[in-house]
């Protein structure tokens, strides 16, 4: 899902572009250039003492006692907070244009966290700095450690300022992060015998297990997971993505593009014209939620509205990028089983 310029399409730029599906939605993207400040303090850690924490680049972090000034990106501190913990500050998209919360900042509450950055390459280093960070967490959608959302130009800069902490989302199955950002909460003192988070982890298991089921007592349906952008429609493949990675072990019909079209993006995804946008074949379409994608009750392309799938009302959302709680991660999971469980075969 990773930004440079359409002129040096690096993997991290095609990836910020539509979470591994098009250059062309984090291009159309916009956002205030001011950072918006908040008046919340971090939610105080229950651990006392030292804390260690060894992340996915295999950095272990060592302080003298849990960081109490948490700056993370929007996603991760929006499944922290699902585990009790806040942050002081975030960074990637966290209000959309009408200053309400993205999709992507879950339930936290945006006007108690200071913003410092809300698209693609912006990130206010001073106001960083002023927030005196413990630590700095983020996702990495590559295997070469880069932080997510955090700029090139300054990451070294941004560094200096605290350390770092990285949870990969890069080509495994949705399970694994989701044990990871459970065992870093409960590093920074969560709760992790409360009813609500043992809760929604049987929730989830239990979607799972429903997922299972409708994909094997329906592995005709074919599911094509696509993304919007002005110019183009971008059809993700189902490798490297943790939910689609998963999803596809449980046994879910994903439609693939071709291999010639994935070399392009680093195996992530296929460009499409929109008067090519039926050249696959689909029953169900899963459809980027993001602010940075186009939302299907917008697209007013003609080739969009005579798909099979649209017709037939078979389009859901899809959490390209989802927030790494159990009980954020349980809906995606229900809504393609649902959708799997009542759809008609039209491709």
């Amino acid at each position: 899902m990773p930004n440079a310029t359409t002129a040096r399409l690096s993997r991290r730029g095609l990836l910020a572009a539509g979470g591994a599906l098009g250059l062309g939605a984090v291009l159309t993207a916009c956002g205030d250039d001011d950072a918006k400040d908040g008046g919340a303090d971090t939610k105080g850690s229950a651990k006392t003492g030292p804390w260690t924490f060894k992340d996915d680049r295999g950095t272990t972090v060592k302080l003298d006692e849990a960081p109490r000034n948490i700056v993370a990106f929007t996603g991760v501190a929006a499944a922290l907070y699902d585990y009790g913990i806040e942050v002081k500050g975030v960074f990637g998209p966290t209000t959309t244009k009408d200053g309400k919360a993205d999709v992507q900042a879950g339930d936290m509450d945006v006007s108690k966290v200071t913003v410092l950055g809300n698209v693609w390459d912006q990130f206010n280093v001073e106001k960083y700095a002023a927030l005196a960070p413990d630590v700095l967490i983020s996702t990495m959608f590559d295997d070469a450690g880069t932080l997510w959302y955090v700029p090139e130009a300054s990451k070294d800069k941004i560094a200096k300022l605290a350390p770092s902490v990285g949870i990969s989302v890069f080509d495994r199955q949705l399970t694994a992060p989701l044990q990871r950002m459970w065992e870093l909460a409960e590093s920074l003192g969560a709760d992790m015998t409360a009813a609500k988070v043992t809760e929604a982890k049987k929730r989830f298991e239990a979607a799972s297990e429903r997922l299972r089921k409708a994909a094997k007592a329906k592995p005709e349906i074919k599911v094509l997971v696509g993304s919007a952008s002005p110019e183009l429609f971008y059809v993700s493949g189902s490798n490297l993505s943790i939910d689609l990675e998963y999803f596809k072990a449980l046994g879910v019909n994903f439609v693939e593009p071709t291999e010639e079209a994935k070399k392009a993006t680093g195996g992530w995804f296929e460009s499409l014209s929109w008067e090519n946008v039926d050249k696959h074949k689909a029953d169900v379409i899963m459809m980027d939620d993001r602010s940075s994608a186009i939302q299907p009750a917008d697209i007013t392309e003609a080739t969009w509205k005579q798909l099979p799938a649209v017709k037939a009302g078979q389009v859901i959302a899809r959490s390209t990028e989802p927030i790494l709680s159990y009980d954020k991660c349980v809906a995606p999971v229900e809504a393609l089983a649902e959708a799997i469980e009542k759809a008609r075969k039209v491709s």
